[in-house]
């Protein structure tokens, strides 16, 4: 059970980040609540409550792999649960992408909003498979899906402040 010990420093940071951001994100929020911009409200659940999801699934998962596992089948085995959820949830990020017409994706939203997050989850889906053999090799494939989603949920949350800020709300030319 060492090898599961080994990453209690690693998913402390990470959870930490996770529940930070998720307050962070929640400011955010509710100062673009103040004025909201037109087509908000059909793009801005659509695009701002999966970063919250990402976030707290890094979160939950940071918690999970804490918890005194007998094993790390058993862990990896939990984490898959997680990440057979996230895929559906990514599967309903998409058919709203799809049918919200407030704001036209781009690539980069697709990368960001579903590709980065189909892997993460898929990566923590399939963990539980090799985990009896492989129990490093795991733990490593776990860490990465968790960063993934912690990295898609920063970007995605700072692309929405930036779209808000400087394509939404940009400043009145003095000219």
């Amino acid at each position: 059970m060492s090898e599961l010990a080994e990453w209690d420093s690693f998913y402390v940071i990470v959870g930490g980040a996770a529940g930070a951001l998720i307050g962070l994100q929640f400011v955010v929020m509710t100062l673009i609540a103040e004025k909201p911009s037109p087509g908000i409200v059909e793009a801005g659940p659509v695009f701002t409550t999966p970063t919250i999801v990402h976030f707290s699934a890094a979160l939950l998962l940071s918690a999970l792999l804490r918890a005194p596992w007998p094993s790390v089948t058993l862990a990896a085995l939990a984490c898959g649960a997680v990440g057979v959820c996230g895929l559906a949830y990514v599967l309903v990020v998409t058919r709203r992408i799809r049918k919200q017409s407030g704001y036209k994706p781009d690539a980069e939203d697709w990368l960001f909003y579903v590709v980065l997050p189909i892997v993460a989850y898929l990566l923590l889906s399939l963990m539980p498979l090799p985990s009896l053999a492989y129990e490093r090799e795991t733990l490593f494939a776990i860490g990465g899906g968790v960063l993934l989603l912690l990295f898609t949920g920063i970007h995605n949350a700072w692309d929405a402040v930036a779209y808000q800020v400087f394509v939404l709300r940009k400043p009145d030319d003095p000219r």
